[in-house]
This record gives C-alpha cells, structure tokens and sequence, in this order.
C-alpha cells in the first residue's frame, strides 16, 4: 500500500527534536516568523478587513465585554486544548510565534505608513497576505512546533490525512462566520484571506517538498 506523504515535509532545515535549538532550524524559523509578523502588519494597514481569527476575537470581545487581546489570549487557549486529542506538542516555535510576530506586527504598524489609495491597499493586503503563507510553511517545516491556530491546522491534516488548504480554509470560515454572527466586523480582505491562504501555505509546502 502506498503511504500518504506527511503533512509536513522534512527538510535540510528540520530540527531533530521539537525543543532543539539547532543553528539551521531556527536560521529558518526566525525570519519567517518575522516575516509573518510583517504580514501581519500590512494587512493590518490595509484596512480592507481583519482576519478572520481577528473577527472571532472582537465578536467574543463585544459579547463579553473585555478587551480583543483578552479575547484572542482566550481563543489561543481553547484552541490549544484541542491540541490534546490531536496530540499536538508545544514546542520552542510555539512560543517564538507567539512572541516574535506581536513584535513585528507592533514595528510594522508603528513605522510604515499607511496606504493613500486602493491601490496601495490593495497591495498591501496581497503582500501581507502572502508573506504570511509562505511564511506559515517555512516555519512549520522547522518542525520546532506551531502557533496555536496552526497547530489545529497540522494536527486536523495529520489525524484525518487531509489536503492542508481544505483544512484551513475550513477552519478560516468558520472563525470568520462565527465572528461575524457575534458582532466582529468582516471586509472584503477578511473574505479573501479565508478562502486564499490556505491555498498559499498548501502551494509553499509542495514547492518545498519537491524542491
């Protein structure tokens, strides 16, 4: 019987273990969460909508009345919980993801300028939306551990042995339909972010897997 190929290909780059601090692995890993911070950050600036995930988080805001970041901080540890019958690991990306993209997203923010047109919006939004594609699949294939949004991806895919852009997507819309019923608010780039960057990560993997 021919094995389905793993979810996460392994690469010249991968580490041996999930808490190793290998110079190759996290050469990899760090630029790329930081680049996904940028990306995060250009989306940000865009202002042709959230992501969806940042829907979800201002819908359980309004609804409970607390602050987004307590709502994305309590999103991130349900999600993680679902980490357990996936058996998903922690690992030392789990923690740089979580630290080293809210840095870059807060200097991107702080320090590129906003957009003066559609145009400009647009490319900003496509740009921030790709580094953060192609991003999530350099660093996943550190196989240091992931995001707790990304987690849920692998870890779904691994379980069922489903397509990676499926999965996410799924996964997208829910959070962006969800957030949307409880009072988030959604714009155009929130539509398409759903629907394209799983599509991104899952080309990346591919191209990196028969690179």
């Amino acid at each position: 019987m021919k094995l389905k190929p793993a979810t996460l290909p392994d690469t010249i780059w991968t580490a041996k273990h999930i808490w190793s601090l290998e110079t190759k692995s996290l050469f990899v890993l760090l630029p790329t969460l930081m680049i996904m911070g940028i990306g995060e950050g250009l989306i940000l600036l865009s202002d042709l909508g959230s992501a969806p995930w940042t829907v979800l988080s201002q819908g359980i805001a309004l609804q409970g009345n607390f602050s987004v970041g307590w709502a994305s901080f309590l999103i991130s540890g349900i999600v993680m919980l679902l980490w357990i019958p996936l058996k998903m690991r922690l690992g030392i990306g789990t923690l740089l993801n979580v630290i080293v993209i809210a840095i870059l997203l807060g200097i991107t923010v702080a320090y590129l300028p906003f957009p003066t047109d559609l145009t400009g919006q647009i490319g900003y939004f496509l740009m921030g939306m790709l580094l953060l594609g192609v991003g999530t699949a350099f660093y996943l294939t550190c196989h240091l551990g992931a995001g707790p949004r990304d987690g849920l991806m692998v870890g779904i895919c691994q379980k069922f042995h489903w397509r990676i852009a499926v999965v996410r997507t799924v996964i997208e819309v829910t959070a962006c339909a969800l957030g949307y019923w409880l009072g988030g608010t959604v714009g155009i780039g929130t539509l398409v972010y759903a629907l394209a960057v799983g599509w991104i990560i899952q080309g990346t993997l591919s191209l990196i897997r028969h690179h």
